[in-house]
């Protein structure tokens, strides 16, 4: 039987986040970079796509020298193979990506209807010639929001399990270390990883205390004191 491993927990927001929508029909007076939200409930969401795109691209610059990143198809295997790549040529078929990410939804939302689901910070620049201030309201996700988190792992190849959960772990540890959604160099963004499990999907495996363990070590690398 083909098997599948599901990871659980929570993200929790430790500053403001901004990852942002389409602000084309934006209001006069609003936020002219709003937050992406689920068109159902209108609560702020997390991407699947925002959170593996940011663990990829910290986990290969986290392997390889330089500031120049390699295209795609030639990330470390290790990671290319968790993350998937395009075929490089004729004679080289591309590798779909063992891991499956969801989009996160507001989990917290009933503690938060009294401040609301996001604050809206105003951003200045500076024209250093003129002088002259340029406001720039953004849309943020409130300190203290938290998200479901739900991550398929499809078991391919059973003794790289092991390796495999423990390169995930590594980059859940960078992102903590770094920032998710943008304005991270001016301290939004900030996350934490929390309640993390490894649920048996499908399938049999004699690993899952070993692989807690891996994922465990991930609140160690944690940016904000608990």
């Amino acid at each position: 039987m083909y098997q599948k491993l599901m990871i659980q927990g929570q993200i929790e927001v430790l500053t403001g986040l901004h990852i942002g929508a389409s602000d084309v029909y934006a209001a006069i007076g609003a936020a002219n970079s709003p937050v992406v939200r689920d068109p159902k409930t209108q609560y702020p969401i997390i991407p699947g796509s925002s959170l593996k795109g940011k663990i990829r691209t910290l986990l290969v610059r986290d392997a390889v020298e330089g500031y120049v990143l390699p295209e795609p198809k030639d990330d470390p295997p290790p990671i290319a193979r968790l993350f998937g790549k395009p075929a490089s040529s004729a004679e080289t078929k591309a590798v779909a990506s063992r891991l499956q990410f969801m989009d996160c939804f507001l989990a917290n939302a009933d503690e938060l209807m009294d401040t609301g689901f996001t604050e809206v910070k105003t951003e200045n620049s500076i024209n250093r010639l003129t002088s002259i201030a340029n406001p720039r309201p953004l849309e943020r996700v409130i300190r203290g929001a938290k998200f479901s988190f739900a991550v398929i792992y499809n078991v391919e190849n059973p003794a790289e399990v092991e390796e495999d959960f423990q390169t995930l772990a590594k980059g859940m540890q960078l992102l903590q270390l770094d920032y998710l959604g943008g304005h991270g160099s001016r301290g939004s963004g900030r996350i934490r990883f929390e309640e993390l499990k490894v649920i048996q999907a499908t399938g049999k495996t004699e690993k899952i205390e070993t692989l807690q363990k891996t994922l465990e070590g991930v609140k160690d690398a944690n940016v904000l004191p608990l």
